[in-house]
């Protein structure tokens, strides 16, 4: 399957071979994962610019525990560990990473309705 945004953007979508899937693209549940971590980046991103911090580099890690409900599963916790490269002052990035999760981010607003966030960090200067 594939979903296709309105400026033409794809995203392919398919489920696990135990329920018939191809495993040939993204769970719905792992789109959820990687919604909060490019919705995360994208704010930090911004919010180092506006800082003049010298960001070269950002990767997301984003992992997530599931629990069973009744019919359907939802995320427990879900933790995302930043790890930036550049010239970067880390009360600066500490500040970028918290507007972003707690303030900003729509997609973390979201899921931490039902799921416990968290994160940390790790800066690597070259």
């Amino acid at each position: 399957m594939e979903a296709q945004n309105e400026e033409g953007g794809l995203v392919r979508m398919d489920g696990s071979t135990s329920i018939g899937g191809l495993e040939g693209g993204f769970s719905p549940m792992q789109l959820l994962l990687a919604g909060i971590g490019g919705c995360s980046a994208i704010d930090i991103i911004g919010i180092l610019k506006k800082q003049r911090q010298n960001l070269e580099n950002l990767t997301v890690e984003v992992d997530g525990d599931r629990q069973s409900k009744e019919e359907y599963s939802e995320f427990k916790t879900i933790h995302l560990k930043f790890i930036l490269s550049g010239d970067l002052e880390e009360s600066k990035v500490e500040r970028a990473i918290n507007l972003s999760l707690d303030k900003y981010c729509s997609v973390s607003k979201t899921l931490e309705k039902t799921s416990k966030i968290t994160h940390s960090y790790e800066i690597i200067n070259d």
